[in-house]
């Protein structure tokens, strides 16, 4: 059985821990708790927000406090972490959820991928090397952060693993996908960033006029489609 931990961050939001290291298997149970959680939820629960090893919850702690009946409980924080620690222990960590695959077509190389050729340097690959190996395998979005829609994804192979530029850009175009370390993503929006641009997608992944406003979420996985490879 996973023991969970418990740190709260404020009178109305406690973190659950769920593993110590960033793994597939802690992602998958942070998506499970979630959805028990969403289904059953208790009086007062605001908003849950995932990341790599935990999730947190958000609540109002004097909903809280006035409607969640737990026993041998007195603050709100205490009552949560009771609630969430009886719901879980249910939970069939076996279950599928229907993991969303989504697949990310992009322009590799030249004007859209300007750090194409650098990658495949630092690696010593060629730049359609590079590309067979970011196209080869799906990617778990781990989070949303940084900007609106922007997944931070696990699973890059490490032989194309980049240090970030040394000298970040003012701008990114939006649906530039990049490396840096041992992370891949996709910028969702125009924005400053030091990470390798290795090539750009024209799928939006912000959406401010529907719901929810992003087109990944955490838990998904995506597969990138090379659509046009181009050395740069």
């Amino acid at each position: 059985m996973i023991k969970l931990q418990f740190k709260q961050l404020s009178e109305g939001a406690v973190f659950v821990v769920v593993s110590d290291t960033i793994n597939e298997q802690a992602q998958q149970l942070i998506q499970h708790y979630i959805v028990q959680l969403k289904q059953k939820p208790f009086p007062g629960l605001l908003e849950i927000v995932p990341s790599y090893t935990n999730f947190c919850v958000y609540y109002d702690p004097i909903l809280v406090t006035k409607s969640l009946k737990t026993p041998f409980t007195k603050t709100s924080a205490e009552k949560v972490k009771q609630y969430i620690e009886e719901l879980l222990t249910t939970v069939d960590i076996t279950t599928d959820h229907n993991t969303r695959v989504i697949e990310i077509p992009v322009h590799y190389g030249g004007v859209e991928g300007p750090d194409l050729q650098y990658v495949a340097e630092v690696n010593g690959l060629t730049p359609e090397e590079v590309i067979a190996i970011h196209t080869s395998k799906e990617y778990i979005v781990y989070m949303l952060g940084f900007a609106p829609g922007f997944p931070f994804l696990g699973g890059l192979d490490k032989r194309i693993t980049t240090p970030r530029r040394t000298s970040p850009r003012l701008e990114i175009v939006a649906g530039s996908v990049g490396i840096a370390g041992e992370q891949t993503g996709i910028y969702p929006l125009a924005t400053p960033g030091g990470w390798q641009i290795i090539g750009r997608t024209t799928l939006p992944l912000f959406l401010p006029d529907e719901t929810p406003p992003t087109l990944l979420r955490a838990g998904d996985r995506i597969k990138f489609i090379a659509v046009k490879e181009v050395s740069s």
